[in-house]
């Protein structure tokens, strides 16, 4: 069996069953995120980008699919990844997309000044805040997906 096989086959542990309250912290949080003040279509594209860098292929899935559900184009999607490259997403959006790649990398980037000063542009405070704790959600969602190695389901739809 290949490297990538042998990863895809084994899930370590279910966090939901070793430690449900740890858990249900993280599903209030990621509840809270939910109906803070960032609309739910930019938060789509948070959680994807910030899941894309991760490399979390059970998260890359489910927001993908989440973002579907609620109209967003396939083009978008697919060019995600390459946002800086296209002409398909807001100045708004830039702004937030920027920021969680800054943070979802802070080991590297230290959060820099010009992609706070880019979201001061386009978010309120109370908004920079709510990104914020959604893009450190998110990526906490994505470790913990990754470290007990939970895969996308080929059933879901």
């Amino acid at each position: 069996m290949n490297k990538p096989m042998e990863r895809l086959a084994m899930q370590r542990t279910n966090p939901y069953h070793a430690s449900p309250d740890a858990l249900r912290a993280l599903l209030l949080l990621d509840t809270a995120v939910t109906q803070l003040g960032v609309e739910r279509e930019l938060l789509d594209l948070v959680r994807l980008r910030a899941s894309q860098i991760n490399g979390c292929a059970y998260s890359v899935d489910l927001h993908a699919r989440e973002a579907r559900k609620r109209g967003e184009s396939e083009r978008r999607l697919d060019t995600l990844a390459m946002w800086r490259d296209t002409p398909f997403f807001t100045e708004r959006e830039r702004a937030a997309l920027a920021w969680t790649e800054s943070l979802t990398r802070i080991v590297d980037s230290h959060a820099p000044d010009e992609d706070f000063e880019r979201l001061c542009t386009q978010f309120t405070e109370s908004e920079m805040v709510d990104l914020t704790v959604a893009i450190g959600a998110v990526n906490a969602w994505n470790r913990l997906s990754i470290a007990f190695r939970r895969m996308p389901l080929p059933h879901e739809a």
